[in-house]
């Protein structure tokens, strides 16, 4: 199993692309700005996409994924999603409005958008690769992801505030070999963290102490401008599994 790092800013900039990972070439998880580093070709491939939630920097090409394939697929792309995202989708983004509704054309019968709704706990299997609905709690309905391949588990929280139901649920994985989880704020924005429900150093210390399994653990959706402070806050904490910042067109490979 091979995951692409698209991208994993928290914003956008020279240099950063918002999040979006590739897997094994068919499946995407997120949809930010980082589909914009793909070619036509490598679009059309895409069979699956697994959003978190429906926040802009997460599902923003989307909508350009889409319109770039069209007529270059036989089959629909299939969107994975809790249903509260997927309202969000057809009333704010593929209403006829804002751009074309993509599960009406090119015809009723036959699609190039199919909504698949997702509950928490729930798996998927595309392939060999399994991916299962974690629980996630930020402003709006969302979720993390567990994908597995026959190398091991990759956790990607999406994002998050503390959740202990998250570390439980990873608790209960065999083999997780990578925790790819957000820290999007400094120790000193903590306040702003908790109104945002995302991550600060010190809400992710509370969360790793509680992991069980030892894997590696990379830092992403780093807030532009940011990144060094928060990262010296996450090194300050001296955790034994030493978390690392999470690098735009990096590999994770099973």
């Amino acid at each position: 199993m091979k995951l692409e790092v698209l991208g994993c800013g928290g914003g956008v900039g020279q240099g950063q692309r918002t999040t979006s990972f590739l897997i094994d070439e068919l499946i995407l998880l997120d949809a930010g700005s980082g589909v914009g580093e793909l070619s036509i070709t490598q679009l059309e491939a895409i069979d699956h996409v697994f959003l978190t939630h429906a926040h802009l920097d997460h599902t923003a090409f989307l909508p350009f994924l889409l319109d770039t394939v069209l007529g270059r697929r036989q089959a629909p792309v299939v969107v994975h999603a809790l249903a509260e995202t997927i309202a969000v989708l057809k009333a704010h983004i593929f209403n006829w409005q804002v751009w074309p509704d993509f599960n009406q054309i090119p015809s009723l019968e036959h699609p190039l958008l199919q909504y698949a709704p997702l509950v928490v706990g729930e798996t998927v299997n595309v392939g060999k690769t399994r991916i299962t609905a974690l629980p996630a709690r930020h402003s709006v309905p969302a979720l993390g992801y567990l994908i597995e391949g026959e190398g091991g588990g990759i956790a990607f929280s999406g994002d998050t505030t503390h959740n202990d139901a998250f570390w439980h649920a990873l608790n209960q994985v065999q083999n997780l070999q990578h925790l790819i989880i957000e820290t999007a704020f400094s120790n000193a924005d903590i306040e702003l963290a908790k109104l945002s429900c995302h991550l600060c150093p010190s809400l992710l210390l509370k969360g790793l102490d509680l992991l069980q399994s030892r894997p590696r653990v990379w830092i992403t959706h780093l807030k532009p401008g940011e990144a060094d402070s928060i990262m010296n806050d996450i090194e300050q904490l001296q955790h034994p599994l030493a978390p690392q910042a999470l690098q735009h067109g990096q590999t994770i490979t099973l």
